[in-house]
């Protein structure tokens, strides 16, 4: 059996789906915050609540061959904790490290492990993508308790032989998606005119399907064991380019006005939103060649499918 953490997550929702589907015969051990879905009987929830260093996972362990922990504290906007790292730290490093150590010792044969691309750093420069093997490089404290649980991941599987894969996720979109990219599909569908038609750099994103596809590999491959891998769609997008398809996706034409990007950065630095100018202005890109060669891993969705399929869960909640 597989457990999966973070179960009724954006990622681990759409995992358990796939799962199911792949294998009929398939059951999946859940660990889920709220135990508040309708789940199958091939689903089973033995672990419920929030994710702390204290948690007993025995009886979730019971027959269990791989782990996929997606469970974490995600990076939050305007973070309101006394002290960021040590909160980040409890639920992203102690707690993961924790799991893996009783996993290991329950003879779970895979740890996959979804960190972030936070881990290689927040920016790359135009055409020069971050690589699986590059030096890690946090700015925020996410990202540091990311690195740190990569780090007593690879720790725990020298010592006791469990196999870990590391996948690095830049940012992540598909049906349900929140946050940001929801915003901006909110803004096109309402025709609001936006001043980012000039905008000239690359980011990497992945589509839900596609980054739910590399976990599977990742489950069993041989050749993932104890790898650390780059994921995005495998297409580069600028900013106006973003916008332009998703509203196509969205039925509505963006309505973009040519503004030069160091106008944007000079007005968000004013207003003290200068990292809101970097994620619409800069790039981050990330090269995957050696999740395709090691893996034989393609992403099976392309960008226009991929975000298709995000417009289409949006108009369906804007529906209700």
């Amino acid at each position: 059996m597989i457990l999966v953490t973070g179960a009724t997550g954006f990622v681990g929702k759409a995992l358990v789906q796939r799962l199911l589907a792949d294998d009929p015969s398939r059951c999946v051990v859940v660990a889920v915050r709220r135990d508040d879905q309708r789940w199958t009987e091939r689903v089973l929830p033995r672990v419920t609540g929030d994710l702390e260093p204290s948690i007993d996972w025995s009886t979730a362990l019971a027959d269990v061959s791989a782990i996929v922990h997606c469970a974490a504290r995600v990076h939050v906007m305007d973070d309101t904790a006394a002290n960021p790292l040590e909160v980040f730290r409890c639920v992203n490093v102690q707690s993961t490290l924790n799991l893996a150590r009783q996993a290991a010792a329950a003879g779970v044969q895979r740890f996959v492990f979804v960190s972030s691309i936070k881990v290689n750093g927040e920016a790359t420069e135009l055409d020069q993508p971050f690589t699986a093997d590059d030096e890690s490089a946090p700015l925020d404290p996410y990202g540091v308790s990311k690195m740190e649980a990569e780090q007593g991941l690879r720790d725990i599987a020298a010592q006791t032989g469990m196999e870990v894969v590391i996948i690095r996720p830049p940012l992540v979109y598909g049906p349900g998606v929140k946050a940001n990219f929801q915003t901006m599909m909110r803004w096109l569908a309402r025709g609001v005119p936006l001043p980012l038609g000039a905008i000239h750099n690359r980011r990497s994103m992945v589509a839900l399907g596609n980054l739910v596809d590399l976990i599977v590999t990742c489950i069993d491959h041989p050749a993932a064991a104890n790898q650390t891998f780059l994921v995005s769609d495998g297409e580069d997008l600028s900013t106006t380019q973003l916008l332009q398809r998703l509203g196509r996706a969205l039925g509505k034409p963006a309505w973009l006005v040519p503004v030069p990007a160091m106008l944007l950065k000079a007005g968000a630095a004013l207003v003290g939103k200068p990292a809101i100018a970097q994620r619409l202005c800069g790039s981050l890109q990330v090269d995957i060649s050696k999740t395709q060669q090691l893996l034989g891993w393609v992403p099976p969705l392309s960008v226009d499918e991929g975000l298709k399929r995000a417009a289409e869960g949006y108009l369906r909640e804007a529906s209700v």
